[in-house]
């Protein structure tokens, strides 16, 4: 069943829903989610125990997302949109999709830096150095800028410049760095490329264990997976592989998020809010920590996950995220320059 089929058929199950009672309307959340991960169910669920309210879910890939809230309007039956990334979450900002969202328990709870007037982070991931530990050194790849130094030529492999998670990266580059030094790292990047780039960040650091590089970038999430598996082949993968927090006497490593923001044209406008109140909870919160092996965006709670802790503390970028979505553009532009594919 192709993506757009589930979606057509999600959205008949939706219209039957919403065909009963204004009461039994008061007591339902409509949300378009572009996270796929299993262990949202409990998210959910407990959403759900603690509210009585039911939530009516459709998933499906960002832009397809985004560009059914485009066609559906003023008639569309979405009351939230859940996604990842700060460069999606921009966007959706962008097409004027989300409503402004006033809420002291959403204020008090998620920093400034990681909240915007119509969207909120609720979980944080880390970009960092992966590097293979027979062939580079540790304390050549201390910082983002050391993947452009000619000394790594023809040991670096990403995924793709225009996905969102590297975009992201740039935009905060632009953001502490300006667009010249920024653009100048990304050639450097370019010309120490081991292959044209590929795949997703497990790949990335399979590659790097097998030999076809020597260093790459990864969220820190699939680092975490590949850390947690208890296959014997992600196993030997992780003892060949070194983990680099970069950036750490600068502006720190910097983070992306998963967030969500309340649609403009939302029929259950109420129960919107207590969903993004609720996501901001304590619950909530370890459910995407242990979960996705995310870092919760409310800094007070505490979660235990083993892969995080042996990971260790490190100090996080606080450039607003704000800031990434304001200078995404340009780096789509700066890497479409310098050949980053």
């Amino acid at each position: 069943m192709t993506n757009f089929l589930k979606l057509s058929v999600s959205t008949i199950a939706l219209c039957t829903a919403f065909s009963g009672s204004a009461f039994a309307q008061e007591k339902v959340l409509n949300l378009y989610s572009a996270r796929h991960y299993q262990t949202d169910e409990a998210l959910y669920a407990g959403f759900t125990q603690k509210t009585g309210i039911k939530i009516n879910r459709i998933e499906g890939k960002e832009d397809e997302l985004l560009e059914r809230l485009r066609n559906e309007g003023a008639n569309s039956p979405a009351d939230i949109l859940l996604t990842v990334d700060a460069a999606r979450l921009a966007n959706a900002h962008e097409l004027g999709l989300f409503a402004p969202v006033k809420s002291k328990v959403l204020e008090t709870r998620i920093p400034a830096h990681l909240r915007t007037d119509d969207w909120f982070s609720f979980s944080t991931r880390a970009r960092v150095i992966v590097y293979a530990k027979d062939r580079v050194k540790a304390e050549d790849v201390q910082n983002y800028a050391d993947l452009a130094n000619p000394k790594l030529k023809g040991l670096v492999c990403t995924r793709s410049g225009s996905h969102p998670y590297n975009l992201s990266l740039m935009a905060s580059i632009i953001g502490h760095s300006g667009e010249a030094k920024a653009e100048e790292w990304s050639k450097g990047v370019v010309a120490n490329f081991a292959r044209a780039p590929k795949g997703g960040d497990t790949d990335q650091i399979k590659a790097v264990a097998a030999g076809e590089c020597g260093v790459t970038i990864s969220n820190t999430y699939y680092v975490a997976r590949l850390m947690r598996s208890d296959k014997a082949g992600d196993k030997k993968v992780m003892e060949k592989v070194g983990v680099v927090w970069p950036d750490q006497k600068g502006h720190g490593t910097h983070i992306n998020v998963s967030g969500a923001g309340m649609l403009k044209h939302a029929p259950h406008k109420e129960a919107a809010v207590r969903f993004l109140e609720y996501l901001a909870s304590d619950d909530a919160q370890r459910y995407f920590a242990d979960g996705n092996n995310e870092w919760p965006a409310v800094p007070s709670v505490k979660v235990s996950n083993p892969a995080l802790e042996k990971l260790g503390k490190f100090k996080a970028d606080t450039l607003p995220v704000r800031s990434l979505a304001m200078y995404r553009a340009k780096a789509q532009m700066i890497f479409d320059r310098t050949g980053y594919r």
